[in-house]
């Protein structure tokens, strides 16, 4: 069996920067193993596969480890590889997911706009260890649907932070979101989610569906430009909009090939 793969960076107008994802696209769904493995195999933060399903695309995530509920990245980078490199005509492609209902990505100009859930944050106590995990004193810590948020004092403290990530495994959540205001953007972020395989990931759609809700309360404006402060780094462009979010982006072919099973 011969499946094409492209491998693209999401967040980012230029290779090398963002978060790399592959994309894989099927005729038909395999078996859930194989799947899984291909996702080992890649070791990138997530492989997302995609299947045809009448005007639309059924779109699945896997880490090198799991699946997972919803992903921004790679459906960034899905989106990207249609409209780019399978030549796409149509402004809107729609995806069908197990556990996200159906995303909508649109071209605008150069930029990708993905239509999320929002996640909005509540008010959470301290978890036990998480202060020992992130060596940092959190102005304010905030739980999500997956993740925990927790808001630090300046930028330089966000990109400061050395995690200890054998501790981070044992906090009761998919993953943890640091954050503070930015000083060239509305906000920065980092996003660590050890336990299901990614130590730090580059750039997180995702926690962009718990961040915005978050930052537009505190500034009190629905549009927001954002930075993500990994060592790769990416920039996002998010706007508030009552239930959803829109998340916007850049995206770069790095690769494109043959997996043969």
């Amino acid at each position: 069996m011969k499946l094409p793969i492209y491998q693209v960076d999401a967040f980012t107008s230029e290779v090398f920067y963002g978060n790399p994802a592959a994309v894989c696209l099927l005729d038909r769904w395999i078996d859930d193993s194989t799947l899984q493995a291909v996702a080992a195999e890649n070791n990138l933060s997530e492989t997302a596969f995609l299947v045809r399903d009448g005007e639309g695309f059924d779109l699945r995530w896997f880490t090198p480890v799991t699946e997972v509920a919803l992903c921004g990245h790679a459906t960034l980078a899905s989106a990207f590889v249609l409209f780019t490199c399978r030549k796409r005509p149509e402004e809107n492609i729609r995806f069908r997911t197990r556990r996200s209902g159906e995303l909508v990505v649109t071209r605008r100009g150069d930029l990708l706009e993905m239509d999320f859930p929002a996640r909005p944050p509540y008010a959470q106590s301290l978890p036990p260890g998480l202060k020992e995990a992130l060596q940092v004193n959190p102005q304010e810590i905030l739980a999500s649907a997956e993740d925990l948020l927790v808001v630090l004092d300046s930028e330089k403290t966000v990109r400061d932070v050395q995690p200890d990530f054998i501790a981070l495994t044992r906090l009761a959540c998919r993953g943890t979101i640091i954050t503070a205001r930015g000083d060239r953007s509305d906000f920065v972020s980092r996003f660590f989610a050890p336990r299901v395989g990614v130590p730090e990931d580059p750039v997180t759609g995702s926690a962009h569906c718990v961040l915005t809700p978050y930052w537009a309360g505190v500034l009190r404006k629905d549009e927001l430009h954002a930075f993500q402060v990994s060592k790769r780094g990416g920039e996002l462009f998010c706007k508030y909009v009552g239930e959803r979010v829109k998340i916007s982006g850049r995206a770069a072919l790095y690769m494109e090939g043959t997996i043969t099973i």
